[in-house]
C-alpha cells in the first residue's frame, strides 16, 4: 500500500518532470512513510515518484519504482496482489525478492499487461512504463479500492494517487467542473470519471489507459479490461443450483479462503469489528485461520448509535484481542472541518467522521486492517435494493407513456408537492436502475424549482442489463458506482491518511463471482428461519456465532451530525451558510432556499441533516480551494 505521482511530459514545456514527479509524490507522504524512489526518462519526459508502506517484503528489494529484470517495463504501484505467488509460476526470472510488485512486472513483461490484470487478484492502482515502445499504460481494480487521478495540461499528462498531488502543477486549469458538483448536490459524492475540476479525471474501476508518448497531450480514452456487467450477466447465465444447505457451506468456504489470502503480511495485521454481519464474518473467518486477531471498535458510550458492546461480546466469542476507543463527542467535531483537506473532493458521507477515528486508534497497533465492505452490495443488504425491485415491478405494469406522462408531471411537482413528486417519479421508473434511484435514500431529493447546482447532474447509471433481475441490476448499480466512489474512497482517505493499509476480503474476484451466480430469493430466504436482507450471509455467520449476537436491526455507522448542526458544529455551519459566502462560491443556484432550509433545521420544524451536510461539504472545499 503507498502512493504515487508521475508526469508525461515529452516536450518539457512544465519544466523538469522528475522535480514535478517529486513535488507532487511529497504531498502524499502519508500515503508511503517508509521510503521513497524515483525513475525518469529524461528523452521522454517521462518521471515517476513513489512513497512506500512497507507490507511485503521489507527490504530494498521492495523498493519503487521498480524495473523487469529485462529493463523494459518500470512500475510504480499502489495497493496488494493476493495471488502473487501465482503469478510467479512459470516465469523463469531470476528473482530478487518476495514483493508482489516483482511479481507484478515481471508477468507484464513475460505475459503483457492484459493477461496479467486479467490474472491478477487484488487491489491496485499502477502505472507501467514501456521503455522501449514509448507507451505508459495506467490501471486500476475492478472494484475501484484503490485511486487513480489524471490531469490534463498542454500536451503533458499527470497522474497521482489523490488530488491534492496537481497542486504543485501550476499551469493546471482549476476550474471546477460545475456538472460534477451538481451530481455532488444530488448523490453526496462524485462518480468516476468526473473529479471536481474539469481538468482533472479518475481513471474508471476496471479501466486501463494506455498512452502512447505523442497522445500525451491529447490521450485516447480509457478501455475496460474488465466488465462487472459482462461477467454478472455470465455468471446469471450458470446459476448456483445447490440446496440452500449447499449455498451456506460453499459462502463460508470461499469466504474462508478470501480472507486467508488477504492475512499475508510481514507487519502487524487486525481488523475492523463494528459488531455487524459483514465484520463479524471476516473476523470469524480470520479466527478459523488460526491466529487470534487484533481488532478494534471505536465507542460512542451513552448514545443510541453505539454499537462497542455488541462488537465486545462478539470479540469475546471469537477470542479477539480486542481495542476499543471511546471517542468524546468534541473529538468526532473536531475532525469535521478536515474533511476537504483529507478527502481534497467535497465528499459527504457523514460516516468518513468515524472512519477517521477508527483507523487512527488501528493504527496505533497494526499497519494493515481488514474489513468488511461490500457485503450489502453483495448480499442484497440494503433494503433500498429491495424497494427499487418492488417499485420496478410495479412501473412495468404501467403502459409506457402513462409512465412518461409521469415524468412530465414530475418535474412540475412544486415543493410543497415533494411527496407526490416523488411518487411520481417511482411510477416514472423507466429501468430497474431509475428505480433504483428512485428508491434510494442517499439521493438528494431538492424540489425541482429549487434547482442548487449551476448546471444539471450527470445520470451516473449503467446500461440495463436485460439478463439480470431488477434487484441484481439495482446490486450492480451500487457495486459500480456506490462502492467505488463513496465507500472505498471513504475507506481509503480514512485509513491512509494515517498510513494503514485496509484490505476488503468480500471483494476477491472468485467470491464476487460466486456471489453473482446465486439466485436472488437464496439471497432473501436461505432456510432455517434466515430470511430477508443478507439471509444468506447471516446463516453462514450462525455457524460460527450465536445468533443472539449479531441478529438485531441494520445500524449505520453515521454518527448524530443533525444534533450537532444545532448545537457546538452550529457556529462553523453559519459561517459557511452565510449569505455573502453563498452568493461569493458561485456554486449555489439559490441561496435563499438554502437559508431556508437552515432555519428549519435549526428550528426542530423538519430535519435536514444529509441537505445541509452536503451543502457545507460542498462549501468547506470551495473554501479551501478559493473557489470564489
Amino acid at each position: 500500500m503507498c502512493g504515487f505521482a508521475g508526469l508525461l511530459d515529452p516536450s518539457h514545456r512544465h519544466g523538469d518532470p522528475l522535480a514535478l514527479a517529486v513535488a507532487m509524490a511529497e504531498r502524499i507522504r502519508h500515503r508511503g512513510p517508509d521510503d521513497d524512489g524515483t525513475w525518469g526518462d529524461p528523452e521522454a519526459g517521462l518521471a515517476l515518484a513513489f512513497r512506500r508502506l512497507a507490507i511485503l517484503d521489507l527490504t530494498p528489494a521492495g523498493h519503487q519504482p521498480m524495473l523487469s529484470a529485462d529493463g523494459r517495463f518500470v512500475i510504480v504501484f499502489n495497493g496488494e496482489i493476493y495471488n502473487h505467488h501465482e503469478l510467479r509460476r512459470g516465469l523463469a526470472v531470476n528473482w530478487r525478492g518476495r514483493s508482489d510488485t516483482e511479481a507484478l512486472v515481471e508477468s507484464i513483461a513475460a505475459r503483457g499487461l492484459a493477461e496479467t490484470l486479467a490474472r491478477a487478484d487484488g487491489m491496485f492502482a499502477l502505472a507501467v512504463w514501456d521503455v522501449r515502445d514509448r507507451v505508459l499504460h495506467l490501471a486500476r481494480d475492478r472494484f475501484g479500492e484503490k485511486p487513480l487521478y489524471l490531469a490534463q495540461l498542454p500536451g503533458a499528462l499527470a497522474f497521482a494517487s489523490e488530488p491534492k498531488c496537481f497542486a504543485a502543477l501550476a499551469a493546471l486549469d482549476r476550474t471546477p467542473d460545475v456538472q460534477a458538483l451538481a451530481g455532488f448536490l444530488r448523490f453526496g459524492y462524485i462518480a468516476a470519471p468526473r473529479t471536481a475540476w474539469s481538468r482533472v479525471r479518475k481513471l474508471g474501476p476496471g479501466e486501463v489507459l494506455s498512452v502512447p508518448l505523442d497522445r500525451a497531450g491529447d490521450p485516447p480514452a480509457p478501455c475496460a479490461f474488465w466488465d462487472a456487467v459482462a461477467e454478472a450477466e455470465r455468471a446469471a447465465r450458470e446459476p448456483f443450483r445447490g440446496t440452500a444447505d449447499d449455498a451456506v457451506a460453499e459462502v463460508r468456504t470461499r469466504l474462508r479462503a478470501a480472507v486467508a489470502s488477504r492475512l499475508e503480511s510481514d507487519v502487524p495485521l487486525g481488523a475492523f469489528l463494528s459488531g455487524g454481519i459483514d465484520s463479524s464474518i471476516v473476523v470469524a473467518a480470520m479466527a478459523a485461520a488460526g491466529r487470534a486477531p487484533k481488532t478494534f471498535t471505536i465507542a460512542f458510550p451513552g448514545t443510541p448509535y453505539d454499537e462497542a458492546p455488541h462488537a465486545e461480546a462478539i470479540a469475546r466469542h471469537l477470542g479477539t484481542d480486542h481495542y476499543v476507543l471511546p471517542v468524546a463527542e468534541a473529538e468526532a467535531i473536531a475532525v469535521a472541518p478536515r474533511i476537504p483537506e483529507i478527502y481534497d473532493e467535497p465528499f459527504a458521507d457523514a460516516s468518513a467522521l468515524p472512519t477517521l477515528l477508527l483507523a487512527r486508534l488501528t493504527r496505533q497497533h497494526v499497519t494493515v486492517a481488514l474489513s468488511g465492505d461490500a457485503g450489502d452490495e453483495l448480499f442484497a443488504g440494503y433494503p433500498r435494493l429491495h424497494a427499487a425491485a418492488a417499485v420496478w415491478r410495479a412501473a412495468e405494469r404501467i403502459p409506457r407513456p402513462l409512465r412518461r406522462l409521469a415524468r412530465g408531471f414530475a418535474r412540475l411537482v412544486p415543493a410543497g408537492g415533494y411527496a407526490w413528486g416523488r411518487l411520481l417519479s417511482h411510477l416514472s421508473a423507466r429501468a430497474p436502475l431509475t428505480a433504483a434511484e428512485a428508491a434510494q435514500g442517499t439521493v438528494q431529493r431538492w424540489p425541482p424549482e429549487h434547482r442548487l447546482a449551476a448546471a444539471e447532474a450527470p445520470d451516473i447509471a449503467l446500461s440495463p442489463a436485460p439478463r439480470l433481475s431488477a434487484l441484481r441490476t439495482a446490486m450492480l448499480q451500487d457495486l459500480r458506482t456506490y462502492l467505488p466512489d463513496d465507500l472505498m474512497v471513504k475507506v481509503d482517505r480514512a485509513a491512509m491518511s494515517v498510513s494503514l493499509e485496509p484490505r476488503a476480503p468480500l471483494l476477491a474476484i472468485d467470491f464476487v463471482r460466486f456471489c453473482w451466480s446465486l439466485p436472488d430469493a437464496l439471497l432473501t430466504d436461505a432456510g432455517d428461519g434466515f430470511t430477508g436482507p443478507k439471509a444468506l450471509l447471516r446463516r453462514a455467520l450462525s455457524l460460527d456465532l450465536p445468533r443472539a449476537l449479531f441478529e438485531r436491526p441494520k445500524q449505520g455507522f453515521e454518527p448524530p451530525v443533525g444534533q450537532w448542526l444545532r448545537g457546538p458544529l452550529r457556529e462553523w455551519a453559519e459561517s459557511l451558510l452565510a449569505p455573502a459566502r453563498l452568493a461569493r462560491s458561485g456554486l449555489i443556484a439559490r441561496p435563499d432556499f438554502v437559508r431556508r432550509v437552515w432555519a428549519e433545521h435549526l428550528s426542530g420544524r423538519r430535519a435536514h441533516t444529509h441537505r445541509l451536510w452536503t451543502v457545507l461539504m460542498l462549501l468547506a472545499w470551495a473554501e479551501r480551494e478559493r473557489i470564489h
